[in-house]
């Protein structure tokens, strides 16, 4: 008998080896790691807060603490205009903060994916169409229409979600178009059209798991930015007035005069809170774009 040599067959490696593969990688970027230990340490307050937080404690008319009074026994980061405890305050203001910021983020990339993938793909009238208006959204003022937005749709976290939403999905979608684009030209793309495979199948069993890490990286930036625009939105008077966020928190020191009084243990912690939790979600970005794109390696 002939012996016949053939050619190893393709071997796909298994998904929970690229997460650890990933994992591994991750591990190594001690910026990454600091940023991701942030994010941790602010989603386990926010989600603990319930626990050890309690009406009497937020409601101004149930509180007795000391009017506008700096750090004092009790009062580690001191108290509101209302006698509330700053800190409380603030570990309460994360949880809508976190979660408007990452609902946000999620219909943004969501709604930029869907408009950069098809505009990749369809490059006629319907992707010329999509950057049209991709364009045209880039073209406005972001601020000014998250204002009006929020203005029309009423007072409250709805409304900031849905304007930042309708505001950041551009960045996405041209990254993502670009991106598709790339791919599309690959060879194995034109095989799959030559087997039969039809668009759908082509952007979804093809072309998205191609460009899920840009998706990935840039919604781990979008956060960030995100909750800088609800801190934005809601300092502008446009969040429910009965929730406690940063940005209300923010708005709420100035409405009572805490700038004048000199109290800036009421005006400090909401913004550096901000400040951690954005660079919390900017390291952990950066470090997932070093790990998932090679040629930033020794950057």
């Amino acid at each position: 008998m002939t012996a016949a040599t053939h050619a190893p067959a393709a071997v796909e490696v298994p998904r929970h080896h690229a997460f650890g593969r990933f994992c591994r990688a991750y591990a190594k970027r001690p910026a990454g790691l600091a940023g991701l230990g942030l994010l941790v340490a602010f989603g386990a307050l926010a989600l603990a807060a319930p626990l050890f937080i309690g009406d009497d404690q937020l409601n101004v008319i149930k509180v007795d603490g000391p009017q506008l009074s700096p750090p004092v026994d009790g009062y580690p980061l001191g108290t509101d205009q209302a006698g509330r405890s700053v800190l409380l305050l603030v570990i309460w203001g994360a949880r809508e903060s976190l979660s408007i910021g990452i609902i946000a983020t999620a219909l943004t990339v969501v709604l930029g994916s869907a408009v950069g993938l098809l505009a990749g793909h369809y490059q006629g009238r319907v992707g010329q169409g999509l950057m049209h208006v991709t364009d045209w959204f880039i073209a406005l003022p972001s601020l000014p229409l998250a204002i009006s937005l929020s203005a029309v749709l009423g007072q409250g976290a709805a409304s900031i979600t849905i304007a930042i939403a309708v505001t950041s999905w551009t960045a996405t979608a041209r990254l993502v178009r670009a991106q598709t684009l790339a791919v599309e030209a690959r060879p194995f793309i034109e095989r799959a059209r030559a087997l039969g495979a039809g668009n759908t199948q082509i952007m979804i069993r093809h072309v998205l798991p191609n460009v899920m890490p840009l998706i990935l990286v840039s919604s781990t930036l979008t956060v960030a930015s995100a909750i800088l625009s609800e801190a934005t939105l809601t300092f502008l008077g446009l969040g429910d007035p009965t929730s406690v966020t940063w940005g209300s928190m923010l708005q709420a020191a100035f409405a009572g005069g805490a700038v004048t009084a000199g109290a800036w243990w009421y005006l400090i912690p909401p913004g550096i809170a901000i400040l951690i939790v954005v660079l919390g979600f900017t390291l952990v970005g950066r470090a997932v774009e070093h790990v998932l794109n090679p040629r930033m390696v020794g950057r």
